[in-house]
């Protein structure tokens, strides 16, 4: 799984929420190891929890300074589970 409980996601494009619960791909029915992990995120701006496929969230990356080359190369990685 790519994110975790408490990780800032971006959800819609452009909506920042939170996972509060992470669904791991199915053990049972006819989609066995098919189907993506599932998350629960809830958004402020919906204000309820909505469920996303992993491929729909994307990590919310924070700047309050100008990164390094390093600093870059770190955070790629970390977006691409690395």
């Amino acid at each position: 799984m790519k994110f975790t409980f408490g990780d800032i996601v971006v959800v819609e494009d452009n909506l920042i929420g939170v996972i509060v619960k992470c669904w791991g791909r199915s053990i049972a029915g006819p989609n066995v190891g098919k189907d993506e992990p599932k998350y629960e995120v809830y958004v402020r701006s919906f204000r309820s929890i909505n469920e996303y496929p992993e491929s729909q969230i994307e990590r919310y990356l924070v700047r309050h300074k100008e990164l390094s080359d390093e600093e870059l190369e770190w955070q790629a990685n970390a977006v691409r589970g690395l």
